[in-house]
């Protein structure tokens, strides 16, 4: 199996049972594909897209905490969908994970219209023209809607979810007005969001959302999530989340 590994990258272990392979320098996941993946409430029977695979983290921590029927994962990036497709291979998922070299623009077309029951995403958070862009092309991609806008992300989620299927997103909270807006406007019914805060006493910065295609109006605020508590230290929600013994 080491020679799915290239010199250039690292087999890092998720410390529940699995292990992702990722380049030593570049684009490496963060907190926010954790945290989506532990808020994304999937059933056993649920047909799973996510949408912006990258490094393919978060349909092995899917597959790990919920365990559903199937996961397709796209990715635009030819390079990153590959090393997506060796981590696959690499925890012997490929039977349980598909990860596809695939505009999400194109989803509905190549995988057909309502075929999914829900829909993860953690889509480029930045707009155009609103920072400095990565030097990167590869980065860049993952942070800047280059490839995709939060309009076209939220579209292509209800081309392919069944009528009453559930979206998943992690995105900014300065996009909150976009986010509900770009939903309603999709007819992806907001039904349950919560805050994420970096420490007790800060001001959130990340957003975890859900939405069902064709859902009744009723948005329910969940508990804020805090990462640090005022010691500095991760919070004993974060040690669960991550399922690590403290």
């Amino acid at each position: 199996m080491e020679n799915l590994i290239k010199p250039d990258e690292t087999l890092d272990d998720l410390q529940n049972g699995y292990f992702l392979i990722q380049k030593k320098e570049g684009f490496r996941f963060g907190v926010d594909a954790v945290l989506l993946a532990d808020f994304a409430a999937l059933k056993k029977t649920d047909r799973v897209l996510e949408m912006g695979t990258g490094t393919g983290i978060i349909p092995i921590l899917l597959h790990a905490k919920k365990n559903p029927r199937s996961i397709t994962a796209i990715e635009i990036q030819e390079e990153m969908a590959e090393m997506a497709q060796r981590s696959a291979a690499y925890n012997r998922l490929e039977d349980r994970i598909t990860i596809l070299h695939m505009d999400l623009k194109d989803a509905s077309g190549r995988l057909g219209k309502a075929s999914f029951d829900a829909v993860v995403t953690n889509p480029p958070y930045m707009k155009l023209g609103s920072g400095i862009i990565n030097p990167s092309q590869k980065q860049a991609i993952a942070r800047f809607e280059l490839s995709c806008s939060l309009e076209e992300v939220i579209h292509s989620a209800y081309e392919v979810l069944e009528p009453g299927g559930r979206f998943f997103m992690v995105h900014r909270t300065d996009r909150l007005v976009d986010i509900i807006t770009a939903m309603r406007n999709k007819k992806i019914e907001p039904k349950r969001i919560r805050f994420v805060h970096s420490g007790i006493g800060k001001k959130p910065h990340l957003l975890l959302i859900e939405g069902m295609k064709g859902g009744r109006p009723e948005l329910k605020f969940m508990d804020p999530l805090y990462i640090y508590d005022d010691k500095g230290e991760y919070t004993n929600e974060i040690h669960d989340i991550y399922g690590r013994i403290k």
